[in-house]
């Protein structure tokens, strides 16, 4: 399992979101390359970027950021979300560097497209998005609400190939208010496969929590507002993750 590090990328700078509300902004870094040094220095593997521009436009907007993220830091795998709506945004994510790509919005509108692009890149290089606001999915970069039931879809992954997912409680991103274990279990069920938990981390307590869930449920752990408040280290949560740190 991993601690992905995540950097939210808005105006060119590194953010957070409460709850997804693009009017809640905090900014942490107004250099994304630097704040990409900080987390390889502590440890990471994986670094979890979101182009919340792209999200909210419907089009990739943070590209640059994101190939000088891959060039600067050639061993760091990078999975990138938001505003991935076509196969060619795909694709040019993957030429910058990227070892991941997130689809989200496009689950939804799109089934066609999915099942596109996870042929094109390969289901390796794919991870479904999902956010979900009490059960039921969220679009358009937490935008919009949808009719559609996050447990359902969820199910229906992979028959498109897919094979990793990232799933996040949009009610407590942000919002450093712990995690559901047992959602993430639910969620882990319907999928078949493990999944990457997001949302409400606050303390190592919620890493922990993550480890025990096992790697049949999580395949790892997104970070973000508790790191940049200072609530713990993440090399404190690699440790916690991987049972070297008591």
């Amino acid at each position: 399992m991993y601690v992905f590090p995540a950097i939210d990328m808005l105006d060119g700078k590194a953010v957070r979101l409460f709850q997804g509300d693009y009017d809640q902004v905090t900014v942490y870094n107004d250099d994304i390359v630097a704040q990409a040094g900080m987390w390889v220095d502590q440890g990471a593997k994986w670094l979890h970027m979101v182009d919340l521009d792209g999200a909210r436009s419907g089009r990739s907007v943070n590209l640059e950021h994101i190939a000088a993220v891959t060039r600067a830091f050639p061993d760091l795998l990078v999975q990138v979300g938001g505003g991935i709506r076509t196969l060619e945004t795909a694709q040019r994510l993957v030429e910058a560097g990227v070892s991941r790509v997130i689809l989200g919005t496009a689950l939804i509108t799109s089934c066609e497209l999915v099942s596109q692009i996870a042929q094109e890149i390969g289901p390796d290089h794919l991870v479904a998005g999902i956010d979900a606001r009490d059960g039921m999915v969220a679009i358009e970069g937490w935008c919009e609400g949808s009719e559609v039931n996050a447990a359902q879809l969820v199910g229906d992954l992979s028959d498109v190939g897919i094979k990793h997912l990232v799933y996040t409680d949009i009610r407590r991103d942000g919002a450093q208010s712990g995690i559901d274990a047992a959602a993430y279990r639910r969620i882990a069920e319907a999928a078949g496969f493990p999944v990457i938990v997001s949302g409400g981390v606050t303390g190592l307590d919620d890493i922990a929590a993550v480890r025990q869930l096992g790697e049949t449920v999580a395949e790892g752990v997104i970070v973000g507002r508790a790191l940049y408040e200072d609530n713990f280290s993440l090399s404190d949560a690699i440790g916690t993750l991987d049972g070297t740190r008591a």
